[in-house]
């Protein structure tokens, strides 16, 4: 596929000399928004990934988030991969084990990883809360670091870790590090759209920065529609729809014509 986004080999040329901004999306028109706002990389996941969100995103580079859990076996995972590299993928994000991305980076797949608070390994680490604020923790996630290095990942998200921890770690990889609460020392900052949005469903993690409160333009259309639904059905209900300039008219002389031949 040729393309004017970013390649694997761009965003590499890129760490250490200037932050990437990243977004997670959940519409067309959140990516094309993102992309006409210029942000660098967009994490979509593949339930909505198609080619639709391929050409809504335009030049942004796309991780595509493969769903753990759902996809179990390494085959899983690298039917998955494949199927959306077809669409236009160019990452996959992977939280499973360390041999699965080793399996997905043999086969030529870029694949990012995931270190720090990891959501659905939260029991692992004490539950939703930062990870790597002793020593041992730290330590514990930059040997996580290398070990995603040696199975060969392009990038790994880093959650919710100190930021001169996670600054420390990001000059010592290769990796592609990218920041979701880990300060400014990562080599992307990583956020939702639903929390710069402002439409959050759920918990705001202190990390994110709203600068839109679409809630409450959401909840002003939500009211508006529900009226427009009532008035419509009031106007079913008296008559008033539907009027002259709704209807296909006929004329008096072929509906008579009609008439004279139903049976």
């Amino acid at each position: 596929m040729y393309h004017n986004r970013p390649t694997i080999a761009d965003i590499r040329a890129l760490k250490g000399k200037r932050q990437l901004s990243m977004l997670y999306v959940e519409t067309v028109e959140e990516a094309q928004a993102a992309a006409a706002a210029g942000i660098d990389m967009l994490s979509i996941i593949d339930p909505v990934w198609t080619p639709q969100m391929r050409e809504a995103a335009g030049d942004c580079f796309v991780q595509v988030g493969l769903l753990y859990g759902e996809l179990v076996t390494a085959e899983d995972y690298l039917r998955a991969a494949h199927k959306a590299l077809k669409i236009g993928g160019d990452c996959f994000y992977c939280a499973a084990s360390n041999a699965t991305i080793k399996t997905m980076a043999d086969e030529g797949l870029a694949v990012v990883g995931h270190v720090g608070l990891i959501p659905c390994k939260a029991s692992w680490t004490g539950g939703f809360k930062a990870v790597g604020k002793t020593a041992d923790q730290a330590l514990k996630v930059w040997e996580d670091v290398q070990q995603l290095e040696a199975a060969g990942a392009f990038g790994a998200e880093l959650e919710v870790v100190p930021d001169r921890i996670a600054a420390e770690i990001s000059k010592r990889t290769s990796l592609i590090m990218l920041g979701m609460g880990a300060g400014s020392g990562a080599d992307a900052q990583y956020l939702f759209a639903e929390d710069v949005l402002g439409y959050t469903r759920g918990h705001r993690p202190r990390h994110a920065k709203t600068y839109r409160n679409f809630a409450a333009e959401y909840e002003r259309l939500q009211t508006e529609r529900t009226s427009a639904f009532a008035e419509f059905k009031a106007d079913v209900a008296s008559g008033v729809y539907p009027a002259d300039e709704h209807i296909v008219g006929i004329s008096d002389d072929e509906f008579d014509n009609f008439m004279d031949r139903l049976t």
